[in-house]
């Protein structure tokens, strides 16, 4: 007597399952919909690498900018406007094609002082901007 199974009805899927496929998707166009708009808004830099990063610049062409607490800024110690300092970062970088500026800004300085100053920096074409800071624990002169 023959027996009746079901054994001959199991057969292999030749479907393939996309719906991990559309979760991941899904996930991935979540994560690029986040952070497309953070990466808009960012600021191109130039991170040195360790061969630019032996190229030393010279002394000479590097100008220190302070900017203190109550927005006072100061081009190598001497008190300028923002008016006159757009106009004097851009003769300095007409005399020298290859000058470095240090920004030394104030610990309470806010943040859109700060912007303020590298915006001017940027207008005037000056690339080689550094920010002098200083370890935690150390007083300032200032």
């Amino acid at each position: 007597m023959r027996r009746f199974s079901d054994r001959n009805a199991l057969h292999t899927l030749s479907e393939l399952n996309v719906t991990p496929l559309l979760d991941l998707a899904f996930v991935l166009l979540i994560i690029f919909m986040i952070t497309t708009p953070l990466m808009e808004n960012s600021m191109d830099l130039i991170v040195p690498s360790s061969s630019t990063a032996k190229a030393e610049v010279n002394p000479a062409q590097v100008q220190t900018l302070s900017v203190d607490r109550n927005d006072v800024i100061k081009l190598n110690e001497q008190v300028i406007s923002p008016a006159e300092l757009e106009g004097r970062l851009a003769s300095l970088k007409q005399e020298q094609p290859n000058i470095a500026v240090v920004v030394r800004p104030d610990r309470d300085l806010p943040v859109q002082n700060f912007v303020r100053v590298m915006d001017l920096l940027h207008k005037a074409g000056i690339s080689k901007v550094g920010v002098m800071t200083r370890p935690d624990g150390q007083t300032s002169k200032q």
